[in-house]
């Protein structure tokens, strides 16, 4: 007899811890799925500025992102904004020159299919898709050499599509915008 009772006692303990855990990862798969839902349907993350479009069959022939228009400028309010396209198997201009303790404002552009923009040793890395413009800001601290690589799968070149970014000082950067005037962006070419 006693042993049913201590038998039928522990089948009564294991039956409540269990249901105790059940009831706990039903919690828990529920709020990962709200978190889901409520990350993709209100901060609309892929890709971050898929509002602003534009037609990818005509971005060389005009508008923001003609090839005169392609690299970095200084705005009047004293940020710098840098166009560029990532097409396979490049990315146009292939290297870009910034300024260190300046806001830059990157806007780029896919002219065929969907590239990946990463600049490494930063928290710049989305993806740019044919048909928007992503826009992504940024402020490098000091002078350095980054790669930029095209980390989404984009054709059997993916492989060699890399861009540089160069971080040089602001005065050398002011110095080299003022020269180049009003006859085209700045990359490391100019």
């Amino acid at each position: 007899m006693s042993n049913q009772i201590d038998s039928h006692a522990s089948a009564e303990v294991a039956a409540r811890v269990e249901r105790r855990w059940a009831v706990l990862m039903v919690t828990l798969v529920c709020v990962l799925v709200a978190m889901t839902v409520f990350t993709g349907l209100h901060w609309a993350m892929m890709p971050p500025s898929r509002v602003e479009t534009i037609n990818p069959a005509t971005l060389h022939v005009s508008g923001e992102f003609v090839e005169s228009n392609l690299g970095s400028a200084v705005e009047t309010d004293g940020s710098v904004t840098v166009r560029l396209i990532a097409q396979q198997y490049s990315f146009t201009p292939q290297c870009l020159v910034v300024p260190a303790g300046v806001p830059v404002t990157f806007r780029a552009t896919s002219a065929d299919v969907v590239h990946g923009f990463l600049i490494t040793d930063t928290n710049l890395n989305s993806m740019v898709e044919p048909g928007y413009v992503s826009t992504f800001r940024t402020e490098f601290n000091q002078p350095a050499d980054h790669l930029m690589p095209c980390h989404e799968y984009c054709g059997t070149g993916h492989q060699g599509m890399w861009a540089h970014v160069k971080v040089i000082d602001k005065d050398t950067f002011m110095k080299m915008a003022t020269q180049a005037g009003n006859a085209g962006r700045l990359s490391c070419v100019k």
